[in-house]
């Protein structure tokens, strides 16, 4: 069998371009969920009502509430 493959590679990174059709937002902050958690919210679009839905319930009750987390 012919190994073509070197046992390592340099690339030249100086010539690379940018993804022209990967999404792109300043705004987009990754979050990473439990198992658990991504078997019932699948979307972004799920997972952001619902947290929407949270935050406007927490508004209604007291405007200066603090969310706070272990």
């Amino acid at each position: 069998m012919n190994n073509d493959l070197l046992s390592e590679y340099n690339f030249d990174y100086t010539k690379a371009r940018p993804n022209r059709f990967a999404i792109t937002s300043e705004n987009k902050i990754t979050v990473i969920l439990d198992p658990d958690v991504a078997k019932v919210f699948q979307t972004s679009e799920a997972i952001n009502r619902v947290l929407r839905y949270l935050l406007s319930a927490i508004r209604e009750k007291s405007s200066n509430y603090i969310i706070e987390y272990d």
